[in-house]
């Protein structure tokens, strides 16, 4: 089971949308997903896609079977949910932490790929689930806000859990040349002051149609399959499944963007 992990700096960067709509893209493909909202306390991944689960995070740390836990929200996909305005899952200590990602490997063999949408911020809890994935997904947009906050949140996972590798989505750009040229500027920064590895995973370009479906607490695959937004989002899905495959292949060249910080045949 592959994890992911999906986060920001900063809230209002459409983190939960993109998570959401990812997780039903990998569905699409066959893929077998299992989303974990860590946005305790605040989750609305349920919301998305229109579901309201009986039970949480808080009712597997009380003792009750992962299994009675997860909801099924879509063909392929299940959820943990994390709950809303549930106060004890704001305060998790780091017992609780570990014992929620214990009880998540149990069906490690289950699952392709476990996401996970992260709270805003740089919240223990949210460090700790970023901490534990195998691919750190940073959402970014144009906003200087966007920009000073993902950094300081890869500077925070670098230098207290030793996060080394993550993966850059550039959200509510103008188009793809807008996106790589954002990706390339915070590239430059991050890899001048930090030793980290940061990987281009695509671009979403400002479409809006998505933003009625967010408005809507609706998924824009499900919404409007034929959109700018949607066909970008398939493309990210396929780029992360095929990260997936060639893991532990090796890197490619330093030869421009695609080589630097995409995926080339037969490299990671």
């Amino acid at each position: 089971m592959k994890i992911i992990s999906f986060s920001s700096g900063k809230g209002g960067v459409g983190k939960t949308s993109i998570t959401s709509n990812v997780a039903l893209g990998l569905a699409q493909l066959g893929k077998k997903v299992l989303i974990l909202d860590g946005d305790l306390g605040m989750a609305n991944v349920d919301i998305f896609f229109g579901v309201h689960p009986k039970k949480n995070i808080n009712d597997l740390l009380l003792g009750t079977p992962l299994h009675e836990c997860l909801t099924s929200v879509a063909q392929n996909i299940d959820l943990l949910a994390g709950g809303n305005g549930v106060y004890e899952l704001s305060h998790m200590n780091a017992f609780q932490r570990r014992e929620v990602i214990s009880r998540l490997e149990s069906v490690n063999y289950q699952y392709d790929y476990l996401i996970i949408d992260t709270a805003p911020g740089l919240h223990d809890h949210v460090l700790h689930l970023n901490a534990v994935a195998d691919d750190c997904h940073i959402i970014l947009t144009p906003d200087p806000s966007s920009f000073a906050d993902s950094y300081a949140l890869i500077k925070v996972l670098q230098q207290k859990y030793k996060t080394q590798k993550f993966s850059i989505i550039c959200n509510q750009v103008k188009d793809e040349q807008q996106g790589a040229s954002l990706f390339l500027r915070f590239a430059d920064v991050v890899q001048q002051f930090l030793s980290v590895r940061i990987r281009y995973k695509g671009s979403i370009p400002y479409d809006v149609n998505l933003k009625i479906s967010n408005q809507h607490q609706r998924l824009i695959l499900r919404q409007d399959p034929k959109s700018i937004s949607t066909s970008a989002i398939k493309v990210i899905c396929a780029e992360i499944e095929s990260q997936n495959k060639t893991t532990g292949a090796g890197q490619a060249n330093v030869k421009g963007l695609d080589m630097l910080f995409r995926p080339v045949s037969g490299h990671a």
